[in-house]
């Protein structure tokens, strides 16, 4: 009996009758039931979110931005979502009607705009008063649980919408004020470095200052030294005016009789004159009397000695001799003694008689000059009371003085000493004024001053900093093709463990043969694999033409969920050959466990670690992952490496239906009475 004879007879069994024939035909729709049915309910669940009744409540009174526009964006805001259709909106008058309206299922969800909306999307301006713009969202898992997670993308795309505005607005007027705080800078460096410019004229005005304050303060010093010595002087001036004014009365008093007095002794002077003088001519008389005589004398010596050598009685030298004895004797002589005295004393009369005629001169002009000297005298003595009352009043003053002086003194030097202050803190300030000219320059330069292109880029930018670029290697075109991986494998898994509830993995008939166990094993495989034949490729077709999932590589997609199908029907085959009844279970339990290994909805590696295990143990995972890559158009390298291992899953199911064969072809108890009945 050959392989095909055994699977030509189980179709036949199955193809003998209508109903046997309407079993297969019920066996090959099976997929499209469960795989086509249900992508075409789920094909593009979001684009009828418009059938979902949504209220919308607009409570948004509007504010008033810092430029002074006015903002309406609640209102803003609830057109966009009207006029974008995502969500069938119903305009509700109140939170309390859309809340209510949720928990009675009359609207999905309810999405709330409160009345200080604009107002804290605006707040940003103000430091002290910064608050979010809040959107409240009502929603309730008993309605659906997946609807809240459609109803948080929309928020979070309407929260990234408004958030990119009203920070693209924010980040133009901060740059508007950075361009703002750039010119004031400059002013600002300006008006400092014309600060520092006043503060070194200060510093020079100070110096200067302090030049003259010092000069001040040591003239104040030499003044109150000198007013010192004044007051000392005026002091001494008093007791000197005093003491004069007392001499001066005393001479007043003394000298009242005085121009009489004067006028006697000149009158005694001028004949002690007139006597001195005729005395003094007598005197003078004697002695020129007294010359001629002794000169004649002398003359008549030489007269002699010259009649005497003329005579021949004396020789000149001798005559000389004689002469000169003559000489010698009459200066020693007591003639020549008188002589002499009386020369002297005449020289002393002629002085007698000179000054006792200056005498009587001065006499005459003392007793002339005497009256007016008596008046100087009184008017002296007043003088001399004046001066001594004003000596006093001058002492007064300059003690007053002394002291004003003394307070200028003490002043200049605190003047002085602020003065240097003053120069050495302009000095400072210059240099602090200039570096803070300096700095506010640089400052300046540091902060931005954007034009309103650069303001228009970069506010864009701040309000949304983050873009994302997605490049999609291979992407599904709907969320029905999304699914479609993991529903066409689950399919035709689903499919396959139909066909074991009326269809016989082994024949008895077969089993009593004499064929090779390996034959009857292939034999009850083959029918199974022509039925999943039929039915991977009656989904294929529904799916593509049908419902359009338009895979990247069709061909290649309906090949390799024939590879599938073969793994699969030889799987369950050989596990129901094998175990009978119990095996269906076991089909059962690993459907449950592929299901919630194999990745179809979420990445296999979220799943708890015990199952990636089964996820790398069993060919679901492995199917799904080249769908994916079949329909989407990703990588075609790992099809080979999974056609091989589904390769190898067909031979597991086959050597299973082989141990079946041979194990099944000694009757037993068990096999006549089975404890669980098919």
């Amino acid at each position: 009996m050959t392989v095909l004879r055994l699977a030509r007879s189980e179709l036949k069994r199955m193809t003998g009758g209508l109903l046997p024939k309407l079993t297969i035909l019920a066996l090959t729709m099976v997929p499209l039931l469960y795989g086509a049915v249900y992508l075409y309910a789920n094909w593009d669940p979001y684009g009828n979110l418009d059938h979902l009744d949504a209220a919308l409540v607009v409570e948004d009174t509007g504010a008033t931005a810092s430029d002074g526009t006015q903002l309406a964006a609640g209102t803003k805001v609830a057109d966009s979502l009207v006029e974008g259709n995502v969500f069938h909106w119903v305009p509700v008058a109140s939170t309390e009607e859309a809340d209510q309206g949720v928990s009675d299922g009359e609207y999905a969800f309810a999405l709330k705009i409160p009345k200080d909306f604009s107002a804290n999307l605006v707040s940003p301006g103000s430091f002290d008063s910064a608050s979010q713009g809040m959107l409240n969202v009502t929603t309730n898992d008993a309605n659906n649980y997946l609807l809240s997670t459609i109803v948080d993308k929309l928020t979070t795309s309407v929260h990234s919408t408004v958030a990119t505005e009203v920070g693209e607005e924010t980040a133009n007027q901060l740059l508007t004020g950075f361009g703002t705080i750039h010119t004031r800078m400059v002013q600002a460096a300006d008006g400092a470095g014309r600060l520092a410019d006043g503060v070194v004229q200060l510093r020079d005005g100070a110096t200067g200052l302090q030049e003259g304050t010092s000069s001040l303060s040591a003239g104040a010093d030499d003044l109150y030294a000198g007013q010192l010595k004044l007051r000392d002087g005026a002091n001494q001036l008093t007791d000197g005016a005093g003491q004069l004014s007392s001499g001066l009365s005393v001479l007043k008093d003394k000298t009242a009789s005085l121009p009489t007095d004067t006028q006697t002794l000149a009158t005694g002077a001028a004949q002690v004159a007139a006597g001195n003088a005729q005395l003094n001519a007598k005197f003078q008389d004697v002695a020129v009397q007294l010359e001629t005589a002794d000169q004649g004398l002398r003359t008549r010596v030489i007269e002699s000695n010259t009649r005497l050598v003329a005579a021949g009685v004396l020789t000149q030298e001798q005559a000389d001799s004689v002469l000169a004895d003559f000489d010698a004797t009459a200066a020693s002589s007591p003639v020549a003694a008188a002589k002499a005295k009386v020369q002297t004393d005449a020289a002393q009369v002629q002085q007698l008689a000179d000054g006792a005629e200056s005498v009587s001169v001065g006499a005459a002009q003392l007793a002339a000059g005497t009256p007016a000297l008596k008046d100087a005298v009184q008017q002296a003595s007043s003088g001399a009371e004046q001066l001594h009352t004003g000596a006093a009043t001058l002492a007064t003053g300059g003690q007053a003085a002394l002291d004003g002086t003394a307070g200028l003194a003490e002043g200049a030097r605190k003047l002085d000493a602020g003065a240097a202050q003053l120069a050495s803190g302009a000095a400072t300030a210059a240099d602090g004024s200039r570096s803070l000219a300096d700095e506010l320059g640089k400052g300046a330069g540091q902060v931005p001053n954007p034009d309103d292109a650069q303001k228009s880029n970069l506010s864009r930018v701040m309000a949304d900093p983050v873009a994302v670029s997605n490049v999609s290697q291979a992407k599904a075109d709907s969320y029905g093709a999304g699914l479609a991986p993991f529903f066409l494998t689950l399919a035709l898994w689903i499919g396959i463990f139909m066909m074991v509830q009326v269809m016989r993995p082994i024949t008895q008939r077969a089993l009593a043969s004499n064929a090779p166990s390996w034959k009857i094993a292939v034999g009850g495989w083959l029918p199974f694999l022509a039925v999943s034949a039929v039915q991977a490729t009656l989904l294929t077709l529904v799916v593509n033409l049908a419902l359009g999932l338009n895979p990247v590589h069709p061909v290649l997609m309906w090949l390799f969920m024939l590879a599938a199908a073969t793994a699969f029907s030889a799987l369950i085959q050989g596990i129901v050959a094998l175990l009978g009844s119990p095996g269906k279970l076991v089909v059962l339990i690993l459907l449950v466990l592929q299901l919630v290994s194999s990745g179809g909805t979420f990445p296999w590696q979220t799943t708890p670690e015990p199952l990636h295990v089964v996820h790398q143990v069993l060919p679901m995972g492995y199917v799904v992952t080249g769908m994916r890559h079949l329909i989407y158009g990703a990588d075609l390298s790992m099809i080979v490496p999974t056609v091989l291992g589904l390769l190898g899953y067909t031979l597991l199911g086959a050597v299973l239906s082989t141990l079946a064969v041979r194990r099944n072809k000694y009757w037993t108890l068990k096999t006549l009475k089975p404890e669980i009945a098919a």
